[in-house]
């Protein structure tokens, strides 16, 4: 799986590093630490397959992110991460298929690993 690219939104640098450092030998890892600063890493690399962002950052959270790069990028698989309880945002985007899973904090990093191997394999 190491032709798959993950993009990584978060804007802790220690959560950053720990996603890095964890799938490194896994996937190509790319990461943002802003939803603004993750739409540029898009526009700049098309061949990401997978968006994992965190939910709460400053400026624009994770849904709104999502949001926009699912308007510029619908092909792509997104993902959200939360340290919280599924908000009603969150909900409706799992319901209308915005974000494929909630993952939540701490990261289980098996289970995100298993999802993204099953979401690039269906593709």
């Amino acid at each position: 799986m190491e032709h798959v690219c993950v993009l990584n939104v978060d804007d802790e640098p220690i959560n950053r590093m720990l996603f890095q450092s964890v799938f490194k030998n896994k996937y190509r890892v790319l990461t943002a630490e802003s939803g603004s600063s993750g739409l540029e890493i898009l526009q700049d690399n098309r061949n990401i397959d997978v968006v994992i962002s965190d939910m709460k950052m400053p400026g624009m959270n994770g849904i709104e992110f999502i949001n926009k790069a699912r308007e510029l990028f619908p092909e792509k698989s997104y993902f959200i991460l939360t340290g919280f309880d599924i908000t009603p945002e969150i909900q409706k985007s799992l319901d209308t298929g915005s974000i494929c899973k909630c993952f939540r904090k701490p990261l289980n990093m098996k289970e995100i690993e298993e999802t993204i191997n099953s979401k690039i394999a269906i593709k």
